[in-house]
């Protein structure tokens, strides 16, 4: 993007007004208002439920909310298709790992790319000067930082249906990287990790966010309190749909209503020990 389209850190990235989704006469977002600043963590966490799911569906453009705007960058995005998100540099994980089990996980993540591909179709068929340079400089890519920064070195001519569920969480998260997004919707990462795992996969959130090669902001759902409240700079809280509060970490934990709507005594004590 230009300079005209440069945001600078803090500075709204992604925002939802009035967000309104209902199913039948269930409702799902009741006049949900969330502002996700450049550079930050920001967390949604709530109930099973809650709304959580629905919101990242409409944030990625796969609902479409019957009330209220959705803009990025300033623009109204309401009308973007998936893959017209993705090429604003809005890239997504899943709950449940979506990936293509019979594909190695070099050729998963280089599916990410799709977006950056510039060559011709008669190029890209005869694979000509062009189209081959193209494609060792995306191979680079993929080889030199993202396998790299995920440590899959020495599985990634391997087949990722025959990988254990960690290994295949990180090809996913690998895959949105390859999209090399501005912003990054994390749907529950770490859910059905063991311990290890997980603390592998939050370095790697930090990582993205943190460091000057990628400077990611993230939007995180999950339910993981401990590693929510380490790695976040807002949480956002949910309950049937309706938001509770918009804050930091210390002021969600402090705050009545979600010890009782969510936390519980047990829980903030854990996230606090």
């Amino acid at each position: 993007m230009g300079n005209a389209d440069e945001i600078k850190e803090g500075e709204a990235l992604l925002e939802l007004e009035g967000i309104h989704m209902h199913f039948g006469k269930v409702a799902a977002l009741s006049g949900i208002d969330l502002t996700i600043r450049k550079g930050e963590i920001h967390s949604v966490i709530g109930p099973n439920g809650a709304g959580k799911t629905v919101m990242m569906n409409i944030i990625s453009g796969l609902y479409r909310p019957q009330k209220g705007a959705i803009r990025y960058r300033g623009r109204s995005i309401n009308s973007l298709k998936p893959y017209e998100r993705a090429k604003l540099g809005m890239a997504r994980t899943f709950q449940k790992v979506e990936v293509f089990g019979g594909m190695t996980v070099l050729d998963n993540i280089r599916l990410g790319r799709h977006v950056h591909y510039r060559s011709g179709i008669l190029n890209g068929a005869l694979y000509l000067g062009k189209t081959k340079k193209e494609e060792i400089e995306h191979r680079t890519f993929i080889e030199e930082e993202i396998i790299d920064l995920l440590e899959i070195e020495q599985i990634r001519h391997k087949p990722v249906g025959m990988l254990p569920y960690g290994l295949q969480k990180r090809v996913e998260l690998g895959r949105a990287l390859a999209l090399e997004p501005e912003l990054l919707i994390l749907d529950e990462p770490l859910a059905g990790l063991n311990l290890e795992e997980v603390e592998d996969m939050a370095r790697f959130i930090l990582d993205v966010n943190e460091e000057k090669r990628w400077r990611v902001t993230c939007l995180l759902v999950e339910h993981d309190m401990g590693v929510v409240m380490d790695l976040s700079n807002r949480v956002f809280v949910l309950n049937f749909g309706n938001m509770i509060m918009d804050g930091t970490p210390e002021e969600v934990q402090n705050n009545p209503e979600v010890i009782k709507a969510y936390l519980g005594e047990e829980d903030l004590y854990a996230t606090r020990a």
